[in-house]
């Protein structure tokens, strides 16, 4: 099978992975990712109009965070659990698109009647990994080559400025802050993404206003770090490498990694990171 994945720096010739990911990541988990981020981009369409009308599901919130956190470089290279993320946004697509047309309703007085970008109306022809496979194969970021190329490379920078804002308001959230604000950028941005034809001015200004909301999501998350593990400051550290197990944590989740030297505390097991 074939792919196409560029979203770091470490692609394949700097264009992009198209056999196998450099960072080993298989053709199955890059388009299971890219159904994904399909399917926010639909949960999005309805968060943003949901959102004018006063409709907030803290649930759907906090699951599009999740799952954009997912689809960066290296977080989650797990088949079967984008599999089943990818179920829930669907299940979460439907609930908060019931929820939008309902407050329509009662606002205007009749049902909404435009029409949707497809990835808000989709339905698969049956749950199973091979048919989420399927539609994950045909709508990558080259599933659009009519596009200005221009406008698609906008779109696909607008996507990695919410991924990482994503993933800084997960590790927010997870301890307990969470600023609506944020979350309302999120879908409002990723709405734009799901156009058929956006328009490049609009996405530079978009995408600059994902800068300053990454700033704001940074604020956010030092407050929820600082608040929950105090500040840091400058401390001497043991460098060496001790004999017995060992478990070696790569990110900066602080309260992962909190709750596993509780865990760990006593038991002879080892606790490295790199930062």
């Amino acid at each position: 099978m074939s792919m196409f994945c560029y979203q770091c720096e470490e692609a394949a010739g700097g264009r992009g992975c198209t056999v196998r990911g450099v960072c080993g990541k298989t053709d199955d988990v890059a388009a299971m990712q890219d159904l994904l981020i399909y399917l926010l981009k639909g949960i999005a369409v309805y968060g943003d109009k949901a959102r004018s009308l006063g409709v907030v599901d803290s649930e759907v919130d906090a699951f599009v965070i999740e799952g954009l956190f997912a689809t960066i470089t290296n977080a989650d290279f797990d088949r079967e659990r984008l599999a089943t993320l990818a179920r829930r946004a669907l299940e979460l697509r439907d609930r908060l698109a019931g929820q939008f047309h309902s407050a329509y309703q009662r606002a205007h007085g009749h049902p909404f009647a435009e029409s949707l970008p497809e990835m808000a109306t989709w339905v698969p022809a049956d749950d199973s990994e091979d048919a989420l496979l399927l539609q994950g194969r045909v709508v990558g970021i080259l599933a659009d080559l009519e596009m200005d190329e221009d406008a698609r490379s906008l779109r696909e920078l607008l996507i990695y400025g919410l991924k990482g804002m994503a993933a800084y308001l997960y590790h927010a959230h997870v301890l307990g802050y969470r600023k609506d604000e944020l979350f309302g950028f999120v879908h409002e941005a990723l709405a734009m993404t799901a156009q058929d034809a956006p328009d490049a001015d609009a996405l530079v200004g978009m995408a600059l206003r994902c800068g300053e909301m990454g700033v704001q999501t940074m604020a956010l998350l030092d407050e929820a770090n600082t608040t929950s593990f105090g500040t840091p400051e400058p401390t001497q550290v043991n460098l060496g490498v001790k004999p017995g197990p060992a478990i070696l944590i790569s990110g900066h989740d602080l309260r992962d990694l909190k709750e596993l030297l509780e865990q760990t505390k006593g038991k002879g097991v080892n606790v490295y990171t790199h930062g």
